[in-house]
């Protein structure tokens, strides 16, 4: 898999959420891993996947 970064939400600093491209026509996201077992059972997050949060400004305007 080939990735690229597309922003990150304190650019230029490196190691914050970010957002990145790759070659098979996806995105992936950096971010703050959710623990919060409300939140994830509210959620239902079925085996395999995982939540994490970012700022909206990563995400806002993004393309």
């Amino acid at each position: 898999m080939k990735v690229t970064r597309v922003r990150g939400a304190c650019d230029p600093e490196p190691d914050c959420p970010t957002l990145y491209r790759t070659n098979h026509d996806t995105y992936l996201v950096q971010g703050y891993v959710v623990t919060d077992p409300q939140v994830l059972a509210e959620l239902n997050v079925p085996a395999g996947e995982s939540v994490v949060e970012v700022p909206a400004k990563l995400v806002e305007g993004a393309p």
